[in-house]
């Protein structure tokens, strides 16, 4: 299995924070987002190497750090070419090159670089096996409407099955998010790249292609406990700091 970190984004919603730093270098505790990301990833014996796809702007930042982390597995840095906002691959695009450029014929474990949780992604590997060949997305249940808004909403039928996906409603049917936490069986990988060639306009949010992939396949979803932060913004990387001061 491989596990692919998606940090290619600009974090324009946080500058002056990321003007010159990826959100994945935001510090929570004195630490790296992305430091807690590849020490979690680092635990799981499936996993053999550890893909993380950026972009030219913060190529360089990503390389001396990958010389320096110390963990076990394996790290490559892909840089995706683009320079500015303006010229980003959005979510599956960024997948779907990474695919392609590496010659990836694996499962495919996918996480955003912004992600932070403390509950163990073991348990999400092993439900998402017990369910292959079918891709599994991680949920979370933010219990706030207001806050759902900013993500894709999911409905789950008895057998954790999605019935219903939403990408960024203004009136959520559920609190029950989607993470950017991805498991893709290698069976599935080639449907990336179909997807690309019809929506190449829709290629920035990975919930208009989970929407678009539980028309076709069974989806999956396993719902994350504990605490969880999407870091997309300065109001929630604030909130995560308060939240893990104490751990």
């Amino acid at each position: 299995m491989k596990a692919l970190i998606l940090a290619a984004g600009y974090g324009t919603r946080m500058y002056p924070l990321t003007k010159v730093c990826p959100k994945s270098f935001l510090e929570i505790k004195n630490k790296a987002l992305i430091d807690y990301l590849v020490e979690e990833l680092d635990t799981i014996n499936k996993i053999d190497k550890i893909i993380i796809v950026t972009n030219n702007k913060f190529f360089d930042i990503f390389v001396r750090w990958a010389k320096k982390v110390s963990i076990k597995k394996e790290i490559l840095v892909l840089n995706d070419g683009t320079r500015y906002p303006s010229e980003r691959l959005g979510a599956i695009g960024d997948i779907n090159f990474a695919i392609k450029k590496e010659k990836i014929n694996d499962d495919l474990l996918v996480i955003g670089g912004d992600n932070l949780f403390d509950q163990s992604v073991n348990s999400f590997i092993s439900f998402c096996l017990k369910k292959k060949p079918h891709p599994c997305l991680g949920t979370y249940n933010v219990r706030k409407k207001e806050l759902a808004k900013r993500y894709g909403i999911v409905k789950l039928n008895k057998d954790n099955r999605i019935i219903k996906f939403e990408e960024k409603s203004n009136n959520p049917f559920s609190t029950l998010i989607a993470m950017c936490l991805y498991f893709f069986p290698k069976e599935k990988l080639n449907l990336f790249k179909k997807y690309v060639r019809i929506n190449k306009n829709h290629i920035d949010f990975a919930g208009l292609y989970i929407n678009w992939l539980c028309k076709k396949e069974k989806v999956f979803a396993f719902e994350f406990k504990g605490k969880w932060f999407d870091i997309g913004q300065v109001d929630s990387y604030k909130q995560a700091k308060l939240a893990f001061a104490n751990n």
